[in-house]
C-alpha cells in the first residue's frame, strides 16, 4: 500500500525479492496510478480512511483473496491499520514501513499552511514543500524524486481530497494507539524519519504484538533508501507468520 501522491511504481525495489516468496498484489489507491481515470463516475467533494479502506476489501473480494499479509508505506501503514481495524479477518500480518501514527507539531502546522493555501498555490508547489520537508537529506533524493514524479498524475483536485484526509490522521492514529490488535506488527522506520519515529517507539512500549525495527542511514522512505533491509526484515517477518509459503 502505497502513501499519498505515489503510486504501486516504489515498490520497484522489493518486487524482485518478494516474487521469490509471495504472491503479489500491488494496489494503486483511488485517485493514483493507473487508478486516476477510474473513480470519475463517482467522484464526491471528501474522501474518508474508511472509503478508501473499502476500496481494498471490494479488490479482495473481486480477487476472491480471503486474507493476506499487508505492506504499507507512509500514508498507506494507516489505511492497513484501518482494514484491520474493520475486517481484522482478512490481516494475516502488517508491515508498517515509514508509519504515521501521529502528526507532531511541524506536521500540523504544515497541514493548516497547507489548508491555507491550497486554493491559492498550485498543488505541486505544496507537494514538494511537504517532501522536501519529509524527506530533507541527500541520501533521500530518489525517494523525494520518485514522490514528485508520481503525484504530477494527480490533478488538483484530487490533491485537495487526499490532502483533507490529514486532518484525520491524529484522532484516529489516537484510537488506534489505544486499541491494540492481536495482528503480528511490524513497524520499519528509518532512525532519521524525525517527523514520526518517536511517536512509534511510544506507541510499540504498550502493544504487545507489534515490533520496531529501526534501519540505519535511512529515512522516511525505508523502502527505496534501504530496499536491502527492508527486503530481508519484512520478508523475514512474514514468513514467520505465514500459514503457507508459495
Amino acid at each position: 500500500m502505497h502513501g499519498a501522491g505515489g503510486s504501486s511504481a516504489i515498490w520497484f525495489k522489493q518486487i524482485k525479492a518478494y516474487k521469490q516468496h509471495f504472491n503479489l498484489l500491488l494496489l494503486d489507491l483511488r485517485g493514483h496510478g493507473k487508478s486516476n481515470t477510474m473513480f470519475q463516475d463517482v467522484i464526491n467533494n471528501h474522501y474518508s480512511f474508511k472509503m478508501v479502506t473499502k476500496d481494498i476489501i471490494d479488490v479482495l473480494n473481486h480477487l476472491s483473496i480471503q486474507s493476506a499479509h499487508f505492506v504499507g508505506i507512509s500514508l498507506g501503514t494507516i489505511i492497513i491499520r484501518h482494514l484491520a481495524e474493520l475486517a481484522p479477518e482478512r490481516v494475516q500480518t502488517m508491515t508498517l514501513g515509514g508509519a504515521v501514527t501521529r502528526l507532531n507539531t511541524r506536521s500540523q502546522l504544515l497541514i493548516k499552511l497547507g489548508n491555507f493555501s491550497k486554493h491559492i498555490l498550485p498543488y505541486m508547489w505544496l507537494y514538494r514543500l511537504f517532501a522536501y520537508v519529509v524527506m530533507p537529506q541527500k541520501s533521500q533524493r530518489q525517494s523525494r524524486h520518485l514522490f514528485i514524479r508520481e503525484a504530477k498524475k494527480l490533478c488538483q483536485q484530487e490533491f485537495k481530497r487526499w490532502f483533507k484526509l490529514a486532518a484525520d490522521v491524529n484522532p484516529i492514529m489516537k484510537y488506534f494507539t489505544e486499541k491494540e490488535l492481536t495482528i503480528p506488527t511490524l513497524y520499519l522506520m528509518g532512525e532519521h524519519d524525525y517527523m514520526f519515529i518517536q511517536p512509534v517507539k511510544d506507541m510499540i512500549k504498550f502493544h504487545k504484538n507489534s515490533i520496531l525495527t529501526k534501519l540505519s542511514n535511512c529515512g522516511h522512505v525505508c523502502n527505496i533508501e534501504q530496499p536491502e533491509a527492508f527486503n530481508y526484515h519484512s520478508i523475514g517477518f512474514i514468513q514467520q507468520h505465514s500459514q503457507t509459503i508459495r
